[in-house]
């Protein structure tokens, strides 16, 4: 199967939401990071590891096929 075929075919349940909660934090880290206001370091710093943690489950959730058996 190649990498289209994976993203084209139906995701398990688990994924789906796996995916939609990941890029969600991604958004809200996001915001925070590009927050007009000035924030601690410590809390851009999280936002950015929040990110890319989310960026990556996001893209594991999108390539996750569903079983054929």
């Amino acid at each position: 199967m190649n990498t289209i075929e994976r993203l084209k075919s139906p995701k398990p349940p688990f994924f789906k939401r796996l995916q939609n909660i990941s890029l969600i934090l991604a958004g809200i880290s996001t915001a925070i990071i590009t927050a007009p206001i000035t924030l601690p370091a410590i809390i851009i710093s999280f936002a950015g590891y929040i990110a890319t943690a989310a960026a990556v489950a996001a893209a594991v959730s999108q390539l996750s096929v569903e079983s054929k058996t």
